[in-house]
């Protein structure tokens, strides 16, 4: 895939598309309340929120593993579902869990799904990429938890796919695991493979995302690249008074709460307002003790949210069903 592919697709179109996208279950429980995003080819586009907030459900779809019950859903101009054999041999996709036969080995279990898969990367060479060749011979049930989140991207990548779906890839990785499945993720996004991930680590969506939403309640709350999510949010500055000044010396405009020396202004405006405190201290002769400022966080941003969108939905009593592993048996629940 060269550069020249992915501007002329992103031109003819996005890579993944959801729109006006509903999805209820028998009970009525309606887990996606008319949600409508778009991914173009190359991009990595992080689909974050609270618990219960309808990503997974959102994610399947997307994958073809459900029909929704209104709007469309279109994966490389097809809908995944109705046109599963267009779509399925273009992506990868890694479950939260994968359910591995227990008693095969690492290698074993990696040919054993090369040999379920057209044009298939070589098993040793999928090993490779994700740190596992060492491992080759281990039977899956003695590997780590992070080992087997490795299995899982190992077999994600086997397909060589244009566009692949991760959901929650990291859970269980060390440190220096995460950092490596950072790195290959970026890689893979620079020759042009498309990347939706979902992820309970802010920190992760702020490294590898070009652009996210948040979804809450079944809705997409908000949606851009980092920077324009986070300049939603006010900036902050913060800093200690000396004991002989009190807070209300402050200018008015600053706004400023104090909790004894303590002070925290909130803006959304931070260069002004910085330059408006410097100035109204230099001309006061106060010293600012521990003054820091800086732009509102991705974590901010998200814990806004979930804050302010606090109106409990119905929750389905089975808690939203959970999700079908590759050997057929069902993951934790999540939605």
């Amino acid at each position: 895939m060269t550069s020249d592919d992915i501007l002329s697709d992103r031109a003819n179109g996005p890579v993944i598309e959801a729109n006006g996208v509903r999805r209820r279950y028998a009970d009525g429980f309606e887990a996606v309340s008319g949600i409508s995003f778009s991914v173009a080819r190359g991009e990595l586009f992080a689909l974050l929120g609270t618990n219960g907030a309808g990503k997974t459900s959102t994610v399947e779809l997307l994958e073809g593993l459900a029909a929704p019950s209104d709007g469309t859903v279109r994966v490389l101009g097809h809908d995944p579902y109705r046109e599963r054999a267009a779509v399925r041999p273009r992506t990868g996709v890694m479950l939260q869990e994968g359910g591995f036969p227990s008693d095969l080995t690492v290698l074993e279990t990696a040919r054993m799904w090369s040999a379920c898969t057209t044009g298939a990367r070589p098993a040793a060479e999928a090993l490779g990429m994700v740190g596992l060749t060492a491992r080759s011979g281990v039977r899956v049930k003695q590997l780590s938890g992070g080992e087997k989140r490795r299995l899982d991207l190992a077999l994600a990548l086997t397909s060589r796919p244009e566009v692949l779906f991760l959901d929650e890839p990291t859970t269980g990785l060390d440190a220096e695991g995460r950092q490596e499945t950072w790195e290959l993720v970026r890689a893979l996004r620079d020759n042009g493979t498309t990347v939706l991930l979902t992820t309970h680590y802010l920190e992760e969506a702020e490294a590898l995302a070009d652009r996210l939403a948040i979804m809450h309640q079944g809705r997409i709350v908000t949606t851009g690249t980092i920077a324009e999510v986070t300049a939603r949010q006010p900036a902050r500055i913060r800093f200690v008074l000396p004991d002989a000044v009190p807070a209300a010396r402050l200018p008015l405009s600053l706004r400023a709460a104090a909790e004894g020396p303590r002070v925290e202004i909130r803006t959304p405006s931070l260069q002004e307002s910085l330059h408006e405190l410097l100035e109204w201290a230099r001309e006061s002769g106060v010293q600012l003790h521990g003054l820091d400022a800086r732009s509102a966080s991705l974590e901010e941003a998200f814990l806004d949210i979930a804050k302010t969108q606090h109106a409990p939905r119905d929750q389905d009593p089975r808690q939203v069903p959970g999700r079908s592993t590759r050997s057929g048996s069902t993951t934790k629940v999540t939605a």
